[in-house]
């Protein structure tokens, strides 16, 4: 059985400690809270250890990160260099994603634990078709269109902004990657609206795209954790043009999150010490069984 630990119980977490109980090969070792957070036990963790340390857990073979994505650089050194695997579902693409895996890359080799960063449905299982898409049709255009939905980081990264007590943040698409968010936003009492909204509008995850910032009297009567995406591509296989290809789905976003956190889990226990995201990874990694039984049913 796998050892797995739950770092941080939000939503994510919530959902992975669902997904961990669900999976045949697994077992919950713990959920690391903050020290705050540990007497303060929910229902459904009745029977589960929590603690404020991982060391605490004993053995733990792999942890699931379900930490806000800004502190998952931290977090991930710091329980990598106990040598215990990690995933995460850091989603800030570009730069900052490749800055990460170097990082990662480095303090798993050094103390021989691997990682599987970005491990999400997009960054994540999307990446991977997108990667599929590409060996189809090398040459080409792809669109990724998102929503609408509401997006987890984004709501988050609205939500630690001064003056926010809450926030909603929904991706409206608007075509060909083009997206629209509508971020609605519940006031401290006393903290100027128009200031909030530029220092919102301002905020990396957002100044890359049309913002629209709306307070209201209460977020928590207009959350809904569903999602989706529809990605596109149309390219040339070989010499041949006009090649089109959709990939669709509508989600429980945190739900979707957590499972695939949970499968990436398994594969991270079967790579070499280092950093990988999910394109870097053979899909049948992801499943759990014997390998040649599942290939009878897939190839």
């Amino acid at each position: 059985m796998i050892k797995v630990a739950v770092v941080s119980y939000g939503n994510i977490g919530k959902f992975a400690v669902e997904a961990i109980q669900a999976a045949a090969d697994m077992e919950l070792a713990g959920v690391v809270r903050r020290a705050s957070s540990t007497s303060d036990t929910p229902p459904e963790l009745a029977g589960v250890k929590i603690v404020s340390d991982i060391s605490d857990l004993g053995i733990v073979d792999v942890a699931i990160l379900c930490s806000p994505t800004r502190s998952i650089p931290e977090i991930a050194s710091a329980i990598l260099a106990k040598g215990i695997s990690t995933v995460d579902s850091f989603d800030i693409h570009g730069q900052a994603m490749l800055d990460l895996r170097k990082k990662l890359n480095e303090v798993g080799k050094k103390h021989n634990a691997a990682s599987i960063i970005s491990a999400g449905w997009d960054p994540g299982s999307d990446s991977v078709i997108r990667t599929l898409l590409r060996a189809m049709a090398p040459k080409g255009l792809t669109y990724t269109n998102f929503g609408p939905g509401m997006s987890m980081g984004h709501s988050v990264a609205a939500k630690a902004i001064d003056g926010v007590k809450d926030a909603l943040s929904m991706t409206i698409p608007t075509g060909t990657g083009i997206h629209r968010r509508m971020v609605y936003i519940e006031l401290e009492k006393g903290a100027d609206a128009g200031k909030v909204s530029q220092a919102i509008k301002s905020d990396s995850y957002f100044s890359n795209d049309e913002t629209h910032v709306l307070p209201v009297a209460s977020v928590d009567e207009l959350k809904d954790m569903g999602h989706g995406v529809l990605l596109e591509h149309k390219g040339v296989s070989g010499k041949t043009q006009n090649q089109l290809f959709e990939f669709k789905m509508k989600i429980n976003n945190p739900a979707l999150t957590s499972q695939i956190l949970i499968s990436c889990a398994r594969a991270v226990l079967r790579q070499q010490p280092g950093a990988y995201t999910m394109p870097e990874i053979a899909p049948i990694d992801y499943l759990d069984g014997d390998k040649e039984d599942l290939l009878k049913h897939l190839v």
